[in-house]
């Protein structure tokens, strides 16, 4: 076979192997970081994690402490450290003041918030709970950590997954930190500068649907909505993984 025809055979084959790739390798951001919120721990992301390994992306989850929003912030920072490359942020309700904080990484290309909160510099989490709305049915524990009513987190917290789920979930929940983390103000807004998505769930219990929408607005996130309440990411895996692989897809086009 002559020079010229093997060259042409070479890189018929490599074109091949390229559209044969899963979609993260082809003009994608690749790595993918997951952060949870409060009373839930990374399990949760299972639905999304496996689809997202399924089309080729690397994933982490970060298993936050909810001891401080230091702590958490700094479990976020040990799991990019880890990473090779640039990387879409993700944080649900929590998480999301969690990644807002942690986002000024060099290596963040992207945020994601999932149902979930969006301060700004001075904001803290619990301080963006509409004024007006009831209050989560807490239970404090004697050494400043909060739970959530395990009855309210079954028909309130976890009413977009299935009864049985709902109820492991409810009884293996993390506690969170009130002061420390819940109540500590972000003295970053990593979404001033890098751009992000949001997941609006649309019978959200928890964050009103108005609220996310309002903070969503304020940092100029693309916005979609799906139907379920505080844990639609788990009941609508497949809309939140399409909207991460948007935000990959973005992030990529615009570094």
């Amino acid at each position: 076979m002559s020079t010229t025809l093997t060259l042409l055979a070479g890189a018929a084959a490599l074109s091949m192997a390229v559209a044969a790739m899963p979609a993260a390798a082809a003009g994608t951001v690749k790595n993918v970081v997951l952060v949870h919120g409060a009373w839930a721990d990374g399990t949760g992301w299972k639905p999304v994690y496996d689809i997202l390994v399924k089309d080729g992306f690397n994933v982490s989850i970060v298993q936050n402490p909810l001891t401080s929003l230091a702590d958490d912030v700094a479990a976020v920072d040990r799991v990019l450290a880890r990473q090779d490359g640039p990387v879409i942020l993700v944080g649900h309700s929590y998480g999301g003041t969690v990644i807002s904080e942690a986002g000024d990484d060099d290596k963040v290309v992207g945020l994601v918030y999932v149902e979930a909160f969006v301060p700004n510099v001075g904001e803290s989490t619990f301080g963006l709970l509409p004024k007006d709305a009831a209050p989560p049915p807490i239970e404090p524990s004697a050494d400043g950590f909060a739970f959530f009513n395990k009855d309210a987190y079954v028909v309130a917290f976890a009413d977009s997954v299935d009864p049985e789920t709902a109820k492991f979930m409810a009884d293996s929940q993390v506690p969170i930190a009130i002061v420390e983390a819940g109540s500590v103000p972000n003295t970053v807004a990593a979404w001033k500068t890098k751009p992000s998505w949001y997941q609006v769930g649309a019978q959200d219990h928890i964050i009103p649907p108005d609220a996310q929408r309002l903070m969503a607005g304020r940092a100029g996130s693309t916005v979609v909505e799906v139907p379920g309440g505080h844990l639609a990411f788990i009941s609508n895996a497949q809309a939140t993984a399409d909207l991460i692989k948007q935000a990959a897809e973005g992030s990529a086009a615009s570094n």
